[in-house]
Protein backbone atom coordinates (compact mmCIF):
# COMPACT_ATOMS: atom_id res chain seq x y z
CA UNK A 1 0.00 0.00 0.00
CA UNK A 2 1.38 3.41 -1.06
CA UNK A 3 1.04 5.53 2.12
CA UNK A 4 2.38 8.65 0.42
CA UNK A 5 -0.32 8.42 -2.25
CA UNK A 6 -3.00 7.99 0.43
CA UNK A 7 -1.74 11.06 2.32
CA UNK A 8 -1.79 13.13 -0.89
CA UNK A 9 -5.35 12.00 -1.69
CA UNK A 10 -6.50 12.88 1.83
CA UNK A 11 -4.85 16.29 1.51
CA UNK A 12 -6.60 16.90 -1.82
CA UNK A 13 -9.97 15.89 -0.33
CA UNK A 14 -9.40 18.21 2.62
CA UNK A 15 -8.52 21.09 0.29
CA UNK A 16 -11.64 20.49 -1.83
CA UNK A 17 -13.79 20.36 1.32
CA UNK A 18 -12.29 23.64 2.60
CA UNK A 19 -12.91 25.35 -0.72
CA UNK A 20 -16.49 24.12 -0.75
CA UNK A 21 -17.15 25.30 2.80
CA UNK A 22 -15.59 28.72 2.17
CA UNK A 23 -17.66 29.38 -0.99
CA UNK A 24 -20.58 27.00 -1.50
CA UNK A 25 -22.05 29.45 -4.01
CA UNK A 26 -19.42 28.34 -6.54
CA UNK A 27 -20.78 24.80 -6.42
CA UNK A 28 -24.48 25.65 -6.67
CA UNK A 29 -25.88 23.97 -9.82
CA UNK A 30 -22.53 24.21 -11.55
CA UNK A 31 -20.86 20.83 -11.10
CA UNK A 32 -22.28 17.35 -10.86
CA UNK A 33 -26.02 17.24 -10.21
CA UNK A 34 -28.06 20.18 -11.51
CA UNK A 35 -31.57 21.10 -10.32
CA UNK A 36 -33.00 22.28 -13.64
CA UNK A 37 -36.01 24.08 -12.16
CA UNK A 38 -33.80 26.08 -9.81
CA UNK A 39 -31.88 27.27 -12.84
CA UNK A 40 -35.14 28.24 -14.60
CA UNK A 41 -36.10 30.34 -11.58
CA UNK A 42 -32.81 32.27 -11.57
CA UNK A 43 -32.93 32.80 -15.34
CA UNK A 44 -36.47 34.21 -15.29
CA UNK A 45 -36.56 38.00 -15.80
CA UNK A 46 -40.11 38.49 -14.47
CA UNK A 47 -40.33 40.73 -11.41
CA UNK A 48 -42.86 38.68 -9.42
CA UNK A 49 -41.56 35.10 -9.31
CA UNK A 50 -42.77 32.24 -7.13
CA UNK A 51 -41.87 28.62 -6.52
CA UNK A 52 -44.59 26.30 -5.26
CA UNK A 53 -42.75 23.26 -4.06
CA UNK A 54 -43.10 20.25 -1.86
CA UNK A 55 -41.04 19.84 1.29
CA UNK A 56 -37.37 19.11 0.45
CA UNK A 57 -37.96 19.88 -3.24
CA UNK A 58 -35.20 22.52 -3.32
CA UNK A 59 -37.46 25.57 -3.33
CA UNK A 60 -35.88 27.42 -0.37
CA UNK A 61 -32.45 27.28 -2.02
CA UNK A 62 -33.92 29.33 -4.88
CA UNK A 63 -34.81 32.21 -2.58
CA UNK A 64 -31.62 32.06 -0.54
CA UNK A 65 -29.28 31.90 -3.51
CA UNK A 66 -31.20 34.61 -5.38
CA UNK A 67 -30.79 36.85 -2.33
CA UNK A 68 -27.06 36.11 -2.19
CA UNK A 69 -26.73 36.72 -5.94
CA UNK A 70 -28.34 40.17 -5.58
CA UNK A 71 -26.35 41.10 -2.47
CA UNK A 72 -22.91 40.05 -3.74
CA UNK A 73 -23.39 41.43 -7.25
CA UNK A 74 -22.67 37.96 -8.65
CA UNK A 75 -25.99 37.22 -10.34
CA UNK A 76 -25.23 35.18 -13.48
CA UNK A 77 -28.39 36.24 -15.34
CA UNK A 78 -29.02 39.86 -14.26
CA UNK A 79 -27.30 43.23 -14.52
CA UNK A 80 -25.57 43.51 -11.15
CA UNK A 81 -25.53 46.51 -8.81
CA UNK A 82 -25.36 47.37 -5.10
CA UNK A 83 -28.70 46.34 -3.60
CA UNK A 84 -30.87 46.54 -0.52
CA UNK A 85 -33.47 43.88 0.12
CA UNK A 86 -35.53 42.07 2.71
CA UNK A 87 -35.91 38.42 3.65
CA UNK A 88 -39.40 37.91 5.08
CA UNK A 89 -40.18 34.87 7.24
CA UNK A 90 -43.31 33.94 9.17
CA UNK A 91 -41.60 34.42 12.56
CA UNK A 92 -38.17 35.17 14.01
CA UNK A 93 -37.71 31.53 14.97
CA UNK A 94 -38.55 30.35 11.45
CA UNK A 95 -36.16 33.02 10.12
CA UNK A 96 -33.33 31.59 12.22
CA UNK A 97 -34.05 27.94 11.39
CA UNK A 98 -34.73 28.26 7.65
CA UNK A 99 -34.07 31.42 5.57
CA UNK A 100 -31.23 32.84 7.69
CA UNK A 101 -29.54 29.45 7.86
CA UNK A 102 -29.70 29.01 4.08
CA UNK A 103 -28.32 32.48 3.38
CA UNK A 104 -25.37 31.96 5.73
CA UNK A 105 -24.79 28.62 4.03
CA UNK A 106 -24.41 30.19 0.58
CA UNK A 107 -23.03 33.64 1.43
CA UNK A 108 -19.20 33.48 1.15
CA UNK A 109 -17.57 34.56 4.41
CA UNK A 110 -15.17 36.80 2.51
CA UNK A 111 -18.14 38.92 1.33
CA UNK A 112 -19.54 39.54 4.81
CA UNK A 113 -18.66 43.03 6.02
CA UNK A 114 -20.80 43.13 9.15
CA UNK A 115 -23.63 41.23 10.84
CA UNK A 116 -25.97 43.11 13.20
CA UNK A 117 -27.91 40.89 15.59
CA UNK A 118 -31.33 41.20 17.23
CA UNK A 119 -30.25 38.54 19.69
CA UNK A 120 -27.18 36.34 20.04
CA UNK A 121 -23.57 37.00 19.17
CA UNK A 122 -22.03 37.89 15.81
CA UNK A 123 -19.41 35.17 16.25
CA UNK A 124 -22.17 32.52 16.15
CA UNK A 125 -24.78 34.33 14.05
CA UNK A 126 -26.38 31.08 12.93
CA UNK A 127 -27.59 30.46 16.50
CA UNK A 128 -29.10 33.91 17.03
CA UNK A 129 -31.52 36.24 15.26
CA UNK A 130 -29.99 38.50 12.60
CA UNK A 131 -31.28 42.03 12.03
CA UNK A 132 -29.27 42.73 8.87
CA UNK A 133 -26.07 41.75 7.04
CA UNK A 134 -23.81 44.21 5.22
CA UNK A 135 -22.33 42.50 2.18
CA UNK A 136 -19.40 43.55 0.01
CA UNK A 137 -20.64 43.85 -3.56
CA UNK A 138 -18.54 42.80 -6.55
CA UNK A 139 -19.83 46.02 -8.14
CA UNK A 140 -18.09 48.10 -5.46
CA UNK A 141 -19.85 49.41 -2.39
CA UNK A 142 -21.94 47.61 0.21
CA UNK A 143 -25.26 45.80 -0.15
CA UNK A 144 -27.65 45.16 2.72
CA UNK A 145 -29.80 42.11 3.49
CA UNK A 146 -32.47 42.93 6.06
CA UNK A 147 -34.57 40.34 7.90
CA UNK A 148 -38.27 40.76 8.72
CA UNK A 149 -40.95 38.54 10.20
CA UNK A 150 -44.69 38.62 9.44
CA UNK A 151 -45.59 38.48 13.13
CA UNK A 152 -44.21 42.03 13.46
CA UNK A 153 -47.29 43.32 11.60
CA UNK A 154 -47.68 45.41 8.44
CA UNK A 155 -46.57 48.68 10.08
CA UNK A 156 -43.00 47.36 10.42
CA UNK A 157 -42.82 47.00 6.63
CA UNK A 158 -43.37 50.66 5.78
CA UNK A 159 -41.00 53.34 4.57
CA UNK A 160 -38.10 51.52 2.90
CA UNK A 161 -37.15 51.62 -0.78
CA UNK A 162 -35.91 48.19 -1.85
CA UNK A 163 -34.46 46.30 -4.79
CA UNK A 164 -36.02 42.97 -3.83
CA UNK A 165 -38.08 41.08 -1.24
CA UNK A 166 -37.91 37.33 -0.69
CA UNK A 167 -40.90 35.70 1.02
CA UNK A 168 -39.93 32.41 2.64
CA UNK A 169 -43.40 30.78 2.80
CA UNK A 170 -46.72 32.54 2.28
CA UNK A 171 -47.10 35.98 3.91
CA UNK A 172 -50.38 37.68 4.87
CA UNK A 173 -51.87 39.59 1.94
CA UNK A 174 -51.48 43.02 3.57
CA UNK A 175 -47.74 42.44 4.07
CA UNK A 176 -47.38 41.27 0.47
CA UNK A 177 -49.07 44.46 -0.77
CA UNK A 178 -46.89 46.62 1.49
CA UNK A 179 -43.74 44.96 0.19
CA UNK A 180 -44.86 45.53 -3.40
CA UNK A 181 -44.90 49.23 -2.55
CA UNK A 182 -41.34 48.97 -1.18
CA UNK A 183 -39.95 47.83 -4.58
CA UNK A 184 -42.12 50.15 -6.70
CA UNK A 185 -39.78 53.11 -7.21
CA UNK A 186 -36.77 50.89 -7.99
CA UNK A 187 -38.75 48.54 -10.26
CA UNK A 188 -37.53 45.82 -7.94
CA UNK A 189 -38.27 42.13 -7.59
CA UNK A 190 -40.69 40.14 -5.45
CA UNK A 191 -39.97 36.42 -5.17
CA UNK A 192 -41.52 33.79 -2.96
CA UNK A 193 -40.85 30.14 -2.14
CA UNK A 194 -43.58 28.15 -0.40
CA UNK A 195 -45.43 24.90 0.13
CA UNK A 196 -49.16 25.66 -0.36
CA UNK A 197 -50.53 24.13 2.84
CA UNK A 198 -53.20 26.76 3.58
CA UNK A 199 -55.54 25.94 0.71
CA UNK A 200 -56.92 28.41 -1.83
CA UNK A 201 -55.62 31.65 -0.34
CA UNK A 202 -54.79 34.97 -2.01
CA UNK A 203 -51.62 33.39 -3.46
CA UNK A 204 -53.76 30.91 -5.37
CA UNK A 205 -55.80 33.70 -7.00
CA UNK A 206 -53.15 36.40 -7.37
CA UNK A 207 -50.16 34.28 -8.41
CA UNK A 208 -51.23 30.77 -9.44
CA UNK A 209 -54.36 31.82 -11.35
CA UNK A 210 -52.95 35.30 -12.04
CA UNK A 211 -56.51 36.61 -12.00
CA UNK A 212 -55.35 40.17 -12.76
CA UNK A 213 -53.38 38.99 -15.82
CA UNK A 214 -50.19 40.65 -14.56
CA UNK A 215 -47.52 40.01 -17.18
CA UNK A 216 -44.79 40.18 -14.52
CA UNK A 217 -46.19 37.22 -12.56
CA UNK A 218 -44.39 33.89 -13.06
CA UNK A 219 -44.31 30.66 -11.11
CA UNK A 220 -42.80 27.20 -11.21
CA UNK A 221 -43.75 24.05 -9.32
CA UNK A 222 -41.20 21.70 -7.80
CA UNK A 223 -41.65 18.16 -6.58
CA UNK A 224 -39.36 15.58 -5.05
CA UNK A 225 -38.44 14.03 -8.40
CA UNK A 226 -37.09 17.43 -9.54
CA UNK A 227 -34.48 17.42 -6.76
CA UNK A 228 -31.51 15.32 -7.97
CA UNK A 229 -30.17 15.02 -4.42
CA UNK A 230 -33.14 13.04 -3.06
CA UNK A 231 -33.01 9.24 -3.03
CA UNK A 232 -35.59 7.71 -5.39
CA UNK A 233 -36.07 4.83 -2.97
CA UNK A 234 -36.72 7.19 -0.06
CA UNK A 235 -39.15 9.22 -2.18
CA UNK A 236 -41.05 6.03 -3.06
CA UNK A 237 -41.15 4.82 0.57
CA UNK A 238 -42.28 8.21 1.91
CA UNK A 239 -45.01 8.55 -0.72
CA UNK A 240 -46.52 5.22 0.35
CA UNK A 241 -47.07 6.51 3.89
CA UNK A 242 -48.90 9.73 2.89
CA UNK A 243 -52.54 10.53 2.19
CA UNK A 244 -53.62 11.74 -1.26
CA UNK A 245 -53.86 15.36 -0.02
CA UNK A 246 -50.46 15.20 1.67
CA UNK A 247 -48.93 13.90 -1.56
CA UNK A 248 -50.41 16.77 -3.54
CA UNK A 249 -49.25 19.36 -0.97
CA UNK A 250 -46.01 18.04 0.45
CA UNK A 251 -44.60 16.18 -2.53
CA UNK A 252 -45.89 18.07 -5.56
CA UNK A 253 -46.38 21.53 -4.03
CA UNK A 254 -49.92 21.78 -5.39
CA UNK A 255 -52.85 23.79 -4.09
CA UNK A 256 -55.58 21.52 -2.76
CA UNK A 257 -59.23 22.02 -1.81
CA UNK A 258 -61.20 19.49 0.20
CA UNK A 259 -62.73 17.77 -2.85
CA UNK A 260 -59.54 17.93 -4.89
CA UNK A 261 -58.75 19.25 -8.35
CA UNK A 262 -60.89 17.74 -11.13
CA UNK A 263 -58.08 17.77 -13.70
CA UNK A 264 -55.21 16.82 -11.42
CA UNK A 265 -53.46 15.39 -14.50
CA UNK A 266 -52.93 18.92 -15.82
CA UNK A 267 -49.26 19.89 -15.81
CA UNK A 268 -48.69 23.43 -17.00
CA UNK A 269 -45.09 22.68 -17.95
CA UNK A 270 -46.34 19.93 -20.31
CA UNK A 271 -49.87 20.86 -21.40
CA UNK A 272 -49.22 24.58 -22.03
CA UNK A 273 -46.97 25.41 -24.98
CA UNK A 274 -45.66 28.47 -26.76
CA UNK A 275 -47.72 29.39 -29.86
CA UNK A 276 -46.42 28.32 -33.26
CA UNK A 277 -47.75 28.36 -36.82
CA UNK A 278 -50.25 25.52 -37.20
CA UNK A 279 -50.19 23.81 -40.62
CA UNK A 280 -53.48 24.27 -42.44
CA UNK A 281 -53.88 20.49 -42.64
CA UNK A 282 -54.14 20.40 -38.83
CA UNK A 283 -57.09 22.81 -38.60
CA UNK A 284 -60.11 20.97 -37.26
CA UNK A 285 -63.00 22.82 -35.59
CA UNK A 286 -64.21 25.64 -33.35
CA UNK A 287 -66.15 24.94 -30.15
CA UNK A 288 -68.45 27.47 -28.47
CA UNK A 289 -70.15 27.73 -25.10
CA UNK A 290 -72.65 30.60 -25.53
CA UNK A 291 -73.33 33.25 -22.92
CA UNK A 292 -75.02 36.63 -22.65
CA UNK A 293 -74.53 37.81 -19.08
CA UNK A 294 -71.92 35.06 -18.56
CA UNK A 295 -68.88 34.92 -20.84
CA UNK A 296 -69.13 33.32 -24.26
CA UNK A 297 -66.16 31.01 -24.69
CA UNK A 298 -64.88 29.94 -28.11
CA UNK A 299 -61.68 28.07 -28.92
CA UNK A 300 -60.02 26.98 -32.16
CA UNK A 301 -58.81 23.37 -32.18
CA UNK A 302 -56.25 21.67 -34.37
CA UNK A 303 -55.15 18.03 -34.59
CA UNK A 304 -51.81 16.75 -35.89
CA UNK A 305 -51.29 13.49 -37.76
CA UNK A 306 -50.64 11.61 -34.51
CA UNK A 307 -53.95 12.63 -32.96
CA UNK A 308 -52.51 15.27 -30.63
CA UNK A 309 -54.97 18.12 -30.02
CA UNK A 310 -53.84 21.76 -29.95
CA UNK A 311 -55.97 24.63 -28.61
CA UNK A 312 -54.58 27.47 -30.68
CA UNK A 313 -56.75 30.57 -30.07
CA UNK A 314 -59.59 31.80 -27.88
CA UNK A 315 -62.36 34.37 -27.71
CA UNK A 316 -63.79 34.91 -24.21
CA UNK A 317 -66.06 37.82 -23.32
CA UNK A 318 -69.25 38.54 -21.39
CA UNK A 319 -72.30 40.75 -21.92
CA UNK A 320 -72.03 40.99 -25.72
CA UNK A 321 -74.38 40.15 -28.58
CA UNK A 322 -74.10 37.20 -30.97
CA UNK A 323 -73.24 39.67 -33.73
CA UNK A 324 -70.30 40.97 -31.68
CA UNK A 325 -69.04 37.47 -30.78
CA UNK A 326 -69.34 36.30 -34.38
CA UNK A 327 -67.30 39.25 -35.61
CA UNK A 328 -64.53 38.51 -33.10
CA UNK A 329 -64.49 34.80 -33.98
CA UNK A 330 -64.24 35.69 -37.68
CA UNK A 331 -61.38 38.10 -36.95
CA UNK A 332 -59.43 35.30 -35.27
CA UNK A 333 -60.26 32.93 -38.14
CA UNK A 334 -58.94 35.45 -40.66
CA UNK A 335 -55.70 35.83 -38.71
CA UNK A 336 -55.27 32.04 -38.66
CA UNK A 337 -56.39 31.63 -42.30
CA UNK A 338 -58.93 29.17 -40.88
CA UNK A 339 -60.80 26.89 -43.29
CA UNK A 340 -64.45 27.40 -44.26
CA UNK A 341 -67.01 25.16 -45.94
CA UNK A 342 -67.88 25.25 -49.64
CA UNK A 343 -70.18 28.24 -49.06
CA UNK A 344 -67.61 30.24 -47.10
CA UNK A 345 -69.13 29.55 -43.66
CA UNK A 346 -67.05 28.87 -40.59
CA UNK A 347 -68.17 25.70 -38.81
CA UNK A 348 -68.32 25.16 -35.06
CA UNK A 349 -69.73 23.03 -32.27
CA UNK A 350 -72.02 24.68 -29.73
CA UNK A 351 -73.96 23.82 -26.58
CA UNK A 352 -77.35 22.25 -27.45
CA UNK A 353 -79.02 24.94 -25.33
CA UNK A 354 -78.31 27.29 -28.24
CA UNK A 355 -81.28 25.76 -30.08
CA UNK A 356 -83.75 27.04 -27.49
CA UNK A 357 -85.79 30.15 -28.19
CA UNK A 358 -86.61 32.69 -25.51
CA UNK A 359 -89.62 34.98 -25.26
CA UNK A 360 -87.33 37.92 -25.94
CA UNK A 361 -86.15 36.61 -29.33
CA UNK A 362 -87.79 35.16 -32.44
CA UNK A 363 -84.59 33.35 -33.34
CA UNK A 364 -82.36 31.02 -31.36
CA UNK A 365 -78.58 31.37 -31.00
CA UNK A 366 -77.90 28.76 -33.70
CA UNK A 367 -79.90 30.79 -36.23
CA UNK A 368 -78.30 34.06 -35.14
CA UNK A 369 -74.78 32.65 -35.64
CA UNK A 370 -75.80 31.30 -39.07
CA UNK A 371 -76.89 34.78 -40.12
CA UNK A 372 -73.41 36.00 -39.16
CA UNK A 373 -71.64 33.41 -41.32
CA UNK A 374 -70.94 30.73 -38.69
CA UNK A 375 -72.64 27.36 -39.11
CA UNK A 376 -72.89 25.84 -35.62
CA UNK A 377 -73.68 22.22 -34.81
CA UNK A 378 -75.65 21.90 -31.55
CA UNK A 379 -75.75 18.09 -31.58
CA UNK A 380 -73.02 17.65 -28.98
CA UNK A 381 -72.57 15.07 -26.23
CA UNK A 382 -73.01 16.92 -22.93
CA UNK A 383 -72.57 13.97 -20.55
CA UNK A 384 -70.50 15.51 -17.76
CA UNK A 385 -68.74 12.49 -16.30
CA UNK A 386 -67.81 10.75 -19.54
CA UNK A 387 -66.67 14.14 -20.86
CA UNK A 388 -64.43 14.72 -17.82
CA UNK A 389 -63.00 11.23 -18.28
CA UNK A 390 -62.16 11.97 -21.91
CA UNK A 391 -60.47 15.28 -21.03
CA UNK A 392 -58.42 13.50 -18.35
CA UNK A 393 -57.28 10.89 -20.87
CA UNK A 394 -56.10 13.63 -23.23
CA UNK A 395 -54.23 15.42 -20.45
CA UNK A 396 -52.48 12.17 -19.56
CA UNK A 397 -53.24 8.79 -21.13
CA UNK A 398 -52.60 5.29 -19.77
CA UNK A 399 -48.97 5.49 -20.88
CA UNK A 400 -48.51 8.77 -19.00
CA UNK A 401 -48.32 10.82 -22.21
CA UNK A 402 -50.27 13.97 -23.00
CA UNK A 403 -52.31 14.42 -26.17
CA UNK A 404 -53.71 17.86 -25.33
CA UNK A 405 -51.61 21.00 -25.73
CA UNK A 406 -52.89 24.51 -25.08
CA UNK A 407 -51.30 27.63 -26.49
CA UNK A 408 -50.05 29.94 -23.77
CA UNK A 409 -52.27 32.71 -25.16
CA UNK A 410 -55.46 30.82 -24.22
CA UNK A 411 -55.33 32.24 -20.72
CA UNK A 412 -58.97 31.74 -19.77
CA UNK A 413 -59.01 28.04 -20.57
CA UNK A 414 -55.80 27.55 -18.59
CA UNK A 415 -57.22 29.50 -15.66
CA UNK A 416 -60.45 27.48 -15.64
CA UNK A 417 -58.60 24.14 -15.71
CA UNK A 418 -56.50 25.21 -12.73
CA UNK A 419 -59.57 26.42 -10.84
CA UNK A 420 -61.89 23.42 -11.42
CA UNK A 421 -62.60 21.58 -8.16
CA UNK A 422 -64.77 18.70 -7.01
CA UNK A 423 -67.63 19.68 -4.73
CA UNK A 424 -70.05 17.57 -2.71
CA UNK A 425 -71.31 14.30 -4.13
CA UNK A 426 -68.46 13.89 -6.63
CA UNK A 427 -69.84 16.73 -8.75
CA UNK A 428 -67.57 19.61 -9.86
CA UNK A 429 -68.33 23.03 -8.45
CA UNK A 430 -70.37 24.93 -11.05
CA UNK A 431 -68.18 28.01 -11.30
CA UNK A 432 -66.16 29.51 -14.16
CA UNK A 433 -66.40 26.46 -16.41
CA UNK A 434 -67.44 28.01 -19.74
CA UNK A 435 -64.22 27.09 -21.56
CA UNK A 436 -64.22 23.66 -19.94
CA UNK A 437 -67.72 22.93 -21.23
CA UNK A 438 -66.81 23.60 -24.85
CA UNK A 439 -63.50 21.74 -24.42
CA UNK A 440 -65.55 18.68 -23.43
CA UNK A 441 -67.94 19.14 -26.37
CA UNK A 442 -65.02 19.17 -28.75
CA UNK A 443 -63.03 16.26 -27.29
CA UNK A 444 -66.18 14.11 -27.09
CA UNK A 445 -66.35 14.33 -30.91
CA UNK A 446 -62.85 12.89 -31.27
CA UNK A 447 -62.09 9.14 -31.40
CA UNK A 448 -60.12 8.41 -28.22
CA UNK A 449 -56.59 7.08 -28.73
CA UNK A 450 -57.21 6.45 -32.39
CA UNK A 451 -54.32 4.57 -33.95
CA UNK A 452 -52.62 6.17 -36.90
CA UNK A 453 -53.38 4.05 -39.96
CA UNK A 454 -50.47 2.96 -42.13
CA UNK A 455 -50.92 4.31 -45.66
CA UNK A 456 -50.63 1.96 -48.62
CA UNK A 457 -48.30 2.58 -51.57
CA UNK A 458 -51.06 4.09 -53.75
CA UNK A 459 -51.94 6.65 -51.03
CA UNK A 460 -48.25 7.49 -50.56
CA UNK A 461 -47.80 7.94 -54.31
CA UNK A 462 -50.81 10.30 -54.46
CA UNK A 463 -49.35 12.40 -51.64
CA UNK A 464 -45.97 12.59 -53.42
CA UNK A 465 -47.68 13.77 -56.62
CA UNK A 466 -49.72 16.37 -54.71
CA UNK A 467 -46.60 17.73 -53.02
CA UNK A 468 -44.82 17.88 -56.39
CA UNK A 469 -47.70 19.83 -58.00
CA UNK A 470 -47.86 22.20 -55.00
CA UNK A 471 -44.11 22.81 -55.31
CA UNK A 472 -44.24 23.40 -59.07
CA UNK A 473 -46.89 26.16 -58.84
CA UNK A 474 -44.36 28.45 -57.14
CA UNK A 475 -41.99 28.35 -60.16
Amino acid sequence: MNLDLIRKLLKVEKTIDMRYRSNRLNFYNKKGKVHKKQVLFHKCKKRNRWVFGGNRSGKTECGAVETVYFATGLHPYRKNKVTEGWVVSLSRQVQRDVAQKKILHYLPASYIEKIVMVSGGQDSAENGIIDFILVKSACGGTSRIGFKSCDQGREKFQGASLDYVWFDEEPPFDIYLECKMRVLDKCGDIFGTMTPLKGLTWVYNTIYLNDKQDNQVWYETMEWADNPYLSKKEVENMTKTMSAQEIENRRYGKFVQNGGMVYSEFDESVNVVEPFNIPRDWQDNISIDPGLHNPLSAHFYAVDFDGNVYVVAEHYQAQKTVEYHASKIKEIAKTLDWHTDEKGYLTALIDSAAKQRTLASEKNVVELFYEQGIKVNANVNKDLFSGISVVKSYLKNAEGKSKLFIFKTCTNLIREIKNYWWGDGDVPLKKDDHSLDELRYYLMTKPLNKERLEKNEIQKDKERMARKLKFQKYF
